[in-house]
């Protein structure tokens, strides 16, 4: 058996007190020596640890206890050795250095002055910060708007330029847009 199941000393203490397989089996499918399992049935090994159902944490089925059991020269089988670990991609705060904590507000500075174009949320989206702050740095209202200095977000390493490039197609699709149904608005009494 090339694969141990997870805690194998507790796995061990559990199909010594709860089956009837032989040591060298418990010893084979949990990699120990047949001694050490002997010395778990003996209590001299393992005192304290608490046995840890292989049933339950789904790495052996109760028949294959059984079939183990009633032949003593077959081994157990782990079901899987494969086990599986649920990703959830939460996003992760990061901590951002003193130095780097006033390259966002620049960065939308620069957005705003360069490519006006571009709404609050589409800057907000880029650049990582609240549409808010976006809105009080258009209209000069942001806490620490004085000490603002415009600096390109993509030289910095915010975003990629096609990034930005993308973000500005769109603007510039949804202007369009908007002009179309004005005028269509106009033209219909």
């Amino acid at each position: 058996m090339s694969k141990a199941p997870l805690m194998p000393m507790a796995t061990a203490v559990w199909l010594v007190e709860n089956t009837s397989l032989t040591f060298k089996q418990i010893a084979d499918f949990c990699n120990l020596h047949e001694v050490e399992v002997q010395g778990i049935a003996d209590g001299e090994v393992a005192k304290g640890i608490i046995g840890y159902n292989p049933i339950i944490s789904g790495q052996l089925t109760k028949e294959e206890i059984d079939l183990s059991s009633n032949d003593n020269t077959r081994s157990l089988n782990l079901i899987s050795d494969e086990i599986e670990i649920k990703n959830e991609n939460k996003k992760i705060k990061k901590y951002v250095p003193l130095s780097k904590r006033q390259d966002k507000p620049d960065s939308t500075l620069w957005l705003i002055k360069q490519h006006p174009i571009l709404k609050d949320s589409q800057i907000a989206k880029l650049v990582g910060v609240t549409k808010n702050s976006v809105s009080a740095i258009r209209n000069k209202s942001y806490w620490n708007f004085n000490n603002l200095s415009a600096k390109d977000p993509v030289a910095m390493g915010l975003f990629s330029q096609k990034d930005l490039i993308n973000a500005i197609s769109k603007a510039e699709k949804k202007a369009e847009k908007e002009k179309l149904n004005k005028d269509k608005s106009k033209i219909k009494p």
